[in-house]
């Protein structure tokens, strides 16, 4: 099985706190489709005979672009490939997008999951992050939203300036009572080169600060999954059956393949592990599209067992002991750091793998990073 990835890099803003490669200009729309189709037929070599399980358009904003290229795309790769009959295909949109017959319009072009960038249920939090939709958009296209797909997921922001535990509680309330099928939480980051981190280290805006954070993202932990939603990876929470199929197989290392400016592939092959990525910039990937990739590197040895230590912790799927212990260079110091994250209810073994706990999950690159290193 294989799972591909289309980075759509259309945007009608960028957000303050976004650092994703992308352009607000939309008068290269249809040139960017056109550069699309013309990667994908150069890559069917890598399509020809395999069966896609999941595809994701992420962005970007690929709601903001008409849906007949969505569809056109589809056509195409399915000419070239096989499609499980049960394939998932997501979307990421933004509320403002979803209007009139949009949503319809899209699941009648083949999208199943729809991701939906909400960022939050509350006016004062929207604002606060300069987001063009209001709560009352969330609200009803969220509803409407699960009323047309077989599978939604909302996006929520945590710790935005000004934020307190009891509006968080009323964000997360207002969206757990639409009972979307998937829920993906997110701790805001300061990404050193956006508005957003300029405007903190100036003075300009004050976030809360780490304790107030893992204070919110813990709250968050205990309310969702009392409402049934398993916590499958760091961010990301999902009701059976919903968790996002693409993204699961990255976190898995399987195969995946990236189309459009920026994205990543995974070559996986019984002797190596290759990762590339396209050019992040979309006037190089216009003027030569069938030779979009600007970046190759083989995995060694090394890179490949710390991918597994931290994509296994990340997405709480046990990391063997024995295997840590054989491939990592602390030697009998191991042991000292699996006691020392345990009496923090960081971890927890069982049947001889490591697991994290409900708190252990904030601190999963740190724990990952000492496991291997120290």
């Amino acid at each position: 099985m294989l799972t591909l990835y289309v980075h759509i890099p259309f945007c009608r803003q960028r957000c303050s706190y976004c650092d994703f490669y992308l352009v607000t200009k939309r008068d290269h729309i249809d040139a960017f489709f056109r550069a699309l189709a013309l990667e994908t037929a150069a890559r069917s070599e890598e399509l020809k005979g395999r069966t896609i399980s999941a595809i994701h358009f992420g962005g970007g904003t690929p709601s903001m672009v008409p849906v007949h290229y969505i569809a056109e795309w589809l056509e195409q790769v399915a000419s070239l490939c096989s499609f499980n009959p049960d394939i998932e295909i997501a979307l990421e949109a933004n509320p403002e997008d979803l209007g009139g017959n949009a949503l319809e319009a899209l699941r009648s072009a083949g999208i199943t999951r729809l991701s939906i960038g909400t960022q939050s249920f509350t006016s004062e939090k929207l604002r606060a992050l300069g987001r063009p939709h209001t709560a009352s958009d969330s609200r009803e296209v969220t509803a409407a939203a699960l009323r047309t797909f077989p599978s939604v997921s909302v996006d929520l922001i945590c710790g935005v300036p000004t934020e307190s535990l009891s509006l968080w509680q009323e964000d997360l309330d207002r969206a757990l009572e639409l009972k979307p099928h998937h829920l993906s939480v997110y701790m805001l980051s300061l990404e050193p080169k956006t508005q957003l981190s300029r405007m903190v280290r100036s003075g300009a805006l004050r976030v809360p600060d780490d304790g107030v954070q893992a204070e919110l993202y813990e709250g968050a932990l205990e309310a969702i999954q009392l409402r049934g939603y398993l916590h499958y990876e760091v961010s990301n929470f999902a009701l059976p059956g919903h968790h996002s199929r693409y993204n699961l197989a990255s976190w898995e290392r399987k195969p995946y393949l990236g189309f459009g400016p920026s994205a990543h592939s995974f070559l996986v092959s019984p002797e190596r592990e290759i990762r590339t990525a396209n050019v992040s910039s979309l006037a190089r990937y216009l003027a030569d599209p069938q030779r979009a990739e600007g970046f190759r590197e083989e995995l060694s040895g090394e890179e490949r067992f710390t991918e597994e230590v931290f994509l296994s912790l990340r997405i709480n799927r046990g990391v063997d002991v024995e295997f840590l212990r054989k491939g990592n260079k602390l030697g009998h110091r191991l042991s000292a750091a699996i006691s020392r994250f345990s009496e923090r209810g960081w971890i927890y073994e069982e049947g001889g793998a490591l697991y994290l706990t409900g708190k252990g999950f904030l601190f999963a690159d740190l724990i990952a990073g000492d496991l291997i290193f120290g």
